[in-house]
């Protein structure tokens, strides 16, 4: 492989989260210094999130390389779509406590009598939740009823929530308000920027003993971050098929030509295997319906600032209609009812600025509005169906509106 052509340790480049490649970019600093605040506190909820690729899950094991486990007890559990029956068992396991066999007290019980020994012995216990945008309102809910055990005034567990930018919106249902009001901390990550991307490569290489062997022109970082916008996984994606090709053309020189043609090859495989591996290891597949299709394709024909403007609001307005509980059915209908009216107002100011194609995209969505308005009259009978079909709407608006085109570029 290049790492033997070129004399390094190890790749530099892997996708596996490694603490040793931490990489303190301004927004993984901040982040750091809200997760220090946050454990420091003892208590509540720590919640980061970010883009799949972000460096989350490599920010966290950093972090509990910094932890005294003398003082501190962790356990991390990574969900796929976790109900509320199966949590229990499931952190209990990542703590390495045997539940009885019996009903949901008993194990409540012995969970509760493993974080009070530790407390006694003088540790707190930590539990980190990846991919949490997969857990449901039950799992979440039975998370925060687990924050209430305490010995005396002091809290015995705390949890640190991971997700994708979507869990910001499910912590906004109205059932979660108890548990948002115990959120302590919380930060998103962000890309890097493009002054960043240099350091960021040059770093990983350091750290596997990289000499100057290969040499990377000053051109090519420019055009890795226009085409990893600045994302970790995907400079990393980027930056390995790189030192790959350097070294079956056996150069020692990666410049801009050489960039040109990785890119171009990863293109043409159609949005990178190795992402693609990626994403399906970090959320369940799910098969577009017909309906979130052709959402899709009226985003993609709306352009500018404006228009997105509105469909960040328009994204932001389905997310509460999905979010309330079912036995709340006649509260959501009469704020469906009055968030249409202003998504559809919003529209139609928009629609008089509007080039001819975002004219018709926005009628289509206005005709949409309209649909969940009808939709909403018959909540009570068809409420499953039209969650489910709403959130997985909701899904891919955000997914265009924030990641843009990445369906046309490297991910």
């Amino acid at each position: 492989m290049y790492e033997e052509y070129y004399g390094l340790k190890a790749r530099p480049f892997a996708l596996a989260p490694d603490p040793d490649f931490y990489f303190e970019s301004v927004t993984h600093k901040k982040a750091l210094s809200y997760l220090g605040y946050g454990l420091s506190q003892g208590e509540g909820f720590v919640v980061v999130t970010g883009e799949i690729g972000s460096g989350k899950s490599t920010l966290v094991a950093h972090l509990m390389k910094k932890i005294d486990p003398a003082r501190l007890t962790a356990a991390q559990i990574v969900t796929t779509s976790l109900e509320d029956k199966d949590l229990l068992s499931v952190v209990a396991n990542a703590f390495g406590i045997d539940l009885p066999s019996g009903d949901k007290p008993r194990a409540l019980g012995a969970i509760e009598a493993f974080l009070h020994d530790e407390a006694r012995e003088g540790r707190r216990c930590l539990l980190i939740v990846d991919e949490a945008q997969n857990l449901s309102i039950g799992a979440l809910e039975e998370l925060r009823m687990l924050s209430n055990f305490q010995l005396g005034a002091h809290p015995l567990l705390q949890t640190l929530l991971l997700g994708q930018p979507e869990f910001r919106q499910k912590i906004e249902a109205q059932s979660l308000e108890q548990l948002r009001q115990r959120v302590i901390a919380s930060h998103h990550l962000t890309p890097m920027g493009e002054d960043e991307v240099e350091e960021y490569v040059l770093h990983r290489l350091r750290v596997v003993g990289w000499e100057g062997r290969p040499e990377f022109t000053d051109d090519v970082f420019p055009a890795l971050y226009q085409a990893s916008e600045g994302v970790p996984r995907r400079i990393n994606q980027i930056c390995q098929r790189l030192l790959l090709a350097a070294s079956v053309e056996e150069t020692d020189t990666i410049d801009l030509d050489m960039f040109d043609r990785v890119l171009d090859e990863m293109e043409s495989e159609g949005h990178s295997a190795v992402e693609d591996h990626a994403e399906r290891q970090e959320k369940p597949v799910h098969a577009p319906t017909k309906v979130e299709k052709a959402a899709a394709a009226e985003a993609s024909s709306v352009r500018g600032a404006n228009t997105q403007d509105v469909l960040h609001q328009l994204a932001e307005r389905l997310a509460s209609l999905t979010a309330a509980p079912a036995e709340n059915g006649a509260g959501r209908d009469h704020e469906a009812r009055e968030a249409i009216a202003r998504i559809e107002a919003k529209l139609e100011q928009l629609g008089a600025e509007a080039d001819p194609d975002a004219a018709r995209a926005i009628a289509t969505l206005e005709a949409r509005c309209a649909a969940l308005e009808e939709a909403n009259d018959r909540l009570s009978e068809r409420l499953t169906e039209q969650e489910q079909t709403l959130r997985h709407t909701l899904t891919m608006l955000i997914e265009w509106i924030e990641g843009g085109e990445d369906s046309r570029k490297i991910a």
